[in-house]
């Protein structure tokens, strides 16, 4: 089986079962938007994914995200024009700020916000750019000191701080929940985000709409779907395993 056939069979896989968990919870599968996770995939299996109807992809790395984004549309408009600027690129991983200006304008959600600082960059690059940034706060829902995001206890005080921010708006919740073998573990993190997502939301501030709960990768992402996520990640399960050495 070819490489494209491989990433065909498995978006077809995943997307069944999308549609079976948002059954299996009452809701729609149409509303629930799968982000396939394509960082240290080459381009070539990005374009694949897109010849199989899949528009929406996630990168951990601006420069890996800026080099992909250019080298999908030549070959978009080369090969298939009518889908040529139709792809939208989710920046998910943990973002530096002396990276933010490059990446302003060429994303359609950074999933990733986790300080005053980096809000208050990304609200004053947008500003100089006249854009407004969609921007998702970062929970480290699982509080763990591997990883980034903001204390659960603090979301709701962190997501106040920045309604004076204009050139900023907070669609809603990201987290990357524990790593674990059965994704019923999981389950009370994915509850707890969304007791959060609709705290956060009550307060009714300009800049916020709470419209997006991105939680759920490849292992969890039914789960995460039962409890609320309107978008899930996943990487490995279309793409096959990663080569971390392959790196620059």
């Amino acid at each position: 089986m070819s490489v494209q056939e491989t990433i065909a069979q498995n978006l077809d896989d995943i997307r069944a079962r999308i549609a079976s968990a948002a059954e299996h919870a009452g809701r729609k599968s149409e509303d629930i938007t799968l982000i396939a996770v394509s960082k240290l995939n080459p381009a070539e299996s990005v374009e694949a994914a897109i010849s199989h109807d899949q528009l929406e992809f996630g990168e951990n790395w601006v420069k890996e995200l800026l080099e992909k984004e250019v080298s999908v549309e030549e070959y978009l408009k080369e090969n298939s024009p009518e889908t040529a600027g139709k792809v939208k690129w989710h920046f998910i991983g943990h973002l530096q700020t002396n990276k933010v200006k490059q990446l302003i304008g060429k994303t359609v959600l950074i999933h990733s916000v986790d300080s005053f600082k980096l809000a208050s960059v990304i609200d004053t690059e947008s500003k100089k750019k006249g854009v407004v940034t969609d921007i998702l706060l970062e929970i480290n829902i699982g509080d763990e000191e591997s990883k980034y995001g903001i204390k659960p206890d603090e979301a709701v005080c962190f997501a106040d701080s920045l309604r004076d921010f204009s050139n900023i708006r907070i669609r809603g919740l990201m987290t990357v929940a524990p790593i674990c073998d059965d994704p019923e573990s999981n389950r009370p993190y994915f509850k707890k985000m969304r007791e959060l997502f609709v705290d956060i939301k009550s307060k009714n501030n300009d800049n916020i709409s709470m419209d997006v709960l991105s939680m759920g990768m490849t292992l969890d992402f039914e789960a995460a779907i039962e409890e609320g996520a309107t978008h899930v990640r996943v990487g490995t399960g279309i793409f096959g395993a990663r080569d971390y050495g392959n790196r620059s």
